[in-house]
């Protein structure tokens, strides 16, 4: 029988390449695992959650609708080359024994030093911007949520994301496709959430496509 495995984890929402390690292939795991990787990332301004996508709380709401490209691509511009990442608080770092998204979900992050990670973003830039009307992006995030198995506070991520939404609703949000080129281990949605801190202005990971 031959040994299967994945190289490679994939955010919950997110999609795309995952590479399938077949027999011998598996005792150069750890070289698959390094291997740079390269993502479209949907970037929306306008909101902020704690896990820097659709699928979590909503924390912060901030006016978006005016943001301009020139803006927005000075704000990337500061995530190009060799950063220092701190993990998102939930991910499957491992701090203490525990997953940092255990410590999220019982709100005990207060008690740790989240640890960073040095990152390389080879290449950033904005592929287009555009505007999202509101009732078409309830409707992607609740499909988004009922596509996720399991327990994670969908319950409540719904009823808060339908308290700012509604299906009847006349808002645009912009949105920002960017494409990026980075090192093994980098976060997607923590650039999404860190562009929005850089900018002032709340973000989060609308979608992520990783294409190599």
């Amino acid at each position: 029988h031959e040994v299967l495995s994945y190289a490679g984890r994939l955010d919950p929402m997110a999609e795309g390449v995952m590479l399938a390690l077949v027999g011998s292939a598996n005792r150069r795991r750890n070289a698959y695992l390094e291997l740079s990787k390269e993502y479209i990332l949907d970037i929306l301004f306008g909101f902020a959650t704690d896990t820097y996508d659709v699928l979590g709380r909503v924390m912060k709401i901030g006016a978006g609708k005016n943001l301009r490209r020139a803006a927005v691509q000075k704000g990337i511009n500061e995530f190009r080359g060799h950063i220092e990442q701190e993990y998102p608080p939930y991910s499957s770092k491992t701090v203490e024994g525990k997953s940092l998204f255990e410590w999220a979900r019982n709100n005990a992050l207060g008690s740790l030093v989240i640890p960073s990670r040095a990152v390389t973003i080879h290449h950033i830039d904005i592929e287009k911007m555009y505007k999202v009307p509101e009732p078409v992006l309830l409707g992607y995030i609740e499909d988004s949520i009922a596509r996720v198995i399991g327990d994670f506070r969908q319950d409540e991520t719904l009823r808060l994301w339908r308290q700012h939404l509604k299906k009847d609703g006349d808002l645009e949000f912009t949105c920002a496709m960017v494409k990026i080129e980075c090192t093994s281990g980098t976060y997607a949605r923590s650039i999404a959430h860190g562009l929005g801190k850089e900018l002032g202005v709340p973000a989060l990971a609308l979608h992520i496509l990783r294409t190599k």
